[in-house]
């Protein structure tokens, strides 16, 4: 036996947030990493490249970017070696919607196009960099 009232026949979702958004999935065009910012390290160029071609730039506007330059800049100290970094880029990122439970919590949809339209193939990234550096970091060579 249920509790409560019955549900009506034609029940409706009536609970669809204002600000809700629906982005496309596919990567964008993204923007140069800026020499001023004097990036050393692999990792952070690669945090770069990821987040310049996100989905969510599509809707970014200076002052985003901005704070990618910034979040990028901690990123860089991380990979020299300091750990305590590590919370604040996650909070800064986590903001941009960095995994599933951040866009849900954002309530940020990526919108996957038309199978028609997904013949290109998929560009794999060079991780091989990234990975070795962090395998260097964290063992303390």
């Amino acid at each position: 036996m249920t509790r409560g009232p019955a549900p009506k026949d034609n029940a409706v979702r009536r609970n669809h947030h204002p600000h809700a958004q629906q982005l496309p999935a596919e990567r964008q065009p993204g923007r140069e990493l800026p020499k001023a910012l004097g990036i050393k390290t692999t990792g952070a160029r690669r945090f770069w490249k990821t987040w310049s071609t996100a989905p969510q730039t599509v809707a970014w506007a200076e002052t985003d970017w901005a704070e990618l330059e910034l979040t990028t800049k901690l990123v860089d100290g991380l990979f020299q070696g300091d750990l305590r970094l590590a919370g604040e880029i996650r909070q800064r990122t986590a903001k941009w919607g960095a995994t599933t439970e951040d866009r849900t919590r954002l309530r940020m949809a990526l919108v996957e196009p038309d199978e028609s339209e997904s013949g290109a193939s998929a560009e794999a990234p060079a991780e091989a960099d990234m990975d070795e550096e962090l395998y260097r970091m964290l063992n303390g060579s």
